[in-house]
C-alpha cells in the first residue's frame, strides 16, 4: 500500500489506477486453490477465517504457507480436528509461527507473535448442557481474539432451571454487553435469558438431541421462533459466527 501511494504521490500513476491497484491488493489468489480477502479486517473488524473440514490436506498446508507469506494477521482455523491439527503442526512446526489449539473449540490460530490486546468489553457465554460446550468453546475463542472478555458459565440449562439465575445476575453485574447462549434438545434457553436481561442475545442452536430434535433443527427452529424480544440467531453449531457477531455489537459504538 505504501508503494502504491507513493507513486501516486510523485505522479507517477493517476487516482484511478491507485484506486485499482489498492483494490487488487485486497484479494490475493493461492495458486487458484484459494482467494483471500487479506483486508477483512480493515473493512469489517475482523480477519477472514479458514473452514478447515471440506477441504483436502494439501490444500489446506497451501493455504497456511501463502497467507502467513504475504500477511501479517493472524491465521484462524475454524472444524479442525486433532489429527489435522497434528499434521500441520509436524509439517509447519520448526517455523517461528506461534500455534494455538483448542481441542474442545477445534480452532487453530496462528500466530507470527503475541499482540497484547485492550479489552474493549465483556461478553457473556452460557450452555444449556456439557454436550454444548465445544460449541461455545469456539464463540470463546473468537470473543477472545477479538479483544473482548469472555465470561462463562456452562451446563445451566432449563433441566435445572435454578442454576441460571446466579449466573445471569453475575453476568449483569459484570455488565456484559451481549450474551451467546448455546443450546441444542428444545432450545430454549436464549429465550429464557432474553426474558432476564437488557442487551442483545445470540442463540446457538447445537447438533444435540435424538429423534424430531436430531441434527439441532428443533433448537434452530424454537430459536427463531421465539416470543422473547432481543434475540439474534446464528446457523446449528455456529460458534465462530456468534463470536464474530457478538464482536461486531460491542464494537458498533
Amino acid at each position: 500500500m505504501k508503494d502504491i501511494l507513493e507513486k501516486l504521490v510523485k505522479g507517477d500513476i493517476s487516482v484511478n489506477e491507485a484506486e485499482n491497484l489498492l483494490k487488487s491488493q485486497n484479494i490475493l489468489e493461492f495458486d487458484n486453490v484459494a482467494k483471500f480477502d487479506i483486508k477483512r479486517s480493515d473493512r469489517t473488524g475482523f480477519p477472514e477465517a479458514v473452514f478447515s473440514p471440506s477441504k483436502d490436506y494439501e490444500d489446506l498446508i497451501l493455504i497456511i504457507k501463502k497467507y502467513l507469506e504475504t500477511s501479517d494477521e493472524d491465521l484462524i482455523i475454524t472444524k479442525l480436528s486433532d489429527e489435522r491439527y497434528e499434521r500441520i503442526l509436524k509439517d509447519l512446526g520448526e517455523n517461528s509461527f506461534i500455534f494455538d489449539y483448542n481441542r474442545r473449540a477445534q480452532i487453530l490460530i496462528i500466530r507470527k507473535e503475541i499482540k497484547p490486546k485492550e479489552i474493549t468489553a465483556k461478553i457473556g457465554i452460557i450452555t444449556a448442557g456439557t454436550s454444548d460446550i465445544n460449541i461455545a468453546e469456539e464463540a470463546r475463542v473468537i470473543v477472545e481474539e477479538g479483544g473482548c472478555e469472555a465470561i462463562t458459565s456452562y451446563d445451566i440449562g432449563v433441566a435445572g432451571i435454578h442454576r441460571l439465575f446466579p449466573q445471569i445476575a453475575h453476568m449483569v453485574k459484570e455488565g456484559v454487553r451481549a450474551f451467546i447462549v448455546c443450546a441444542g434438545m428444545e432450545g430454549a434457553l436464549p429465550s429464557v435469558v432474553a426474558g432476564l436481561v437488557d442487551v442483545p442475545v445470540i442463540g446457538v442452536p447445537t447438533s444435540v438431541g435424538y429423534g424430531v430434535g436430531e441434527g439441532g433443527r428443533v433448537a434452530l427452529d424454537a430459536m427463531l421462533q421465539s416470543c422473547a424480544p432481543g434475540i439474534a440467531v446464528v446457523n446449528i453449531d455456529n460458534g465462530f459466527g456468534a463470536g464474530v457477531f457478538a464482536l461486531t455489537i460491542v464494537n458498533s459504538d
